[in-house]
């Protein structure tokens, strides 16, 4: 098994925080998304470099810019 990339670990970890907030189930969020829900939970757990455009959809449906998505960059380590 890969690696899990801390970044994408985060990145994962705040979709989720958004995602319960907004009071969205896994599954109901993957439908609204247009996603499959196996897709969502990999973002979630950090095991995809997620492209652009889904993110762009995963913001649009929590009602929240892109780079909220994002945990602060001071907290991010890029090797």
């Amino acid at each position: 098994m890969r690696k899990k990339h801390p970044a994408l670990v985060k990145l994962g970890k705040r979709i989720r925080e958004l995602r319960k907030e907004k009071g969205f189930s896994q599954e109901n969020f993957a439908y609204e998304v247009g996603l499959d829900r196996t897709y969502m939970g990999s973002v979630e757990r950090g095991e995809r470099n997620i492209a652009a455009i889904n993110l762009i959809r995963i913001a649009k449906c929590l009602k929240v810019d892109v780079g909220e998505l994002f945990p602060s960059i001071r907290t991010l380590q890029i090797d």
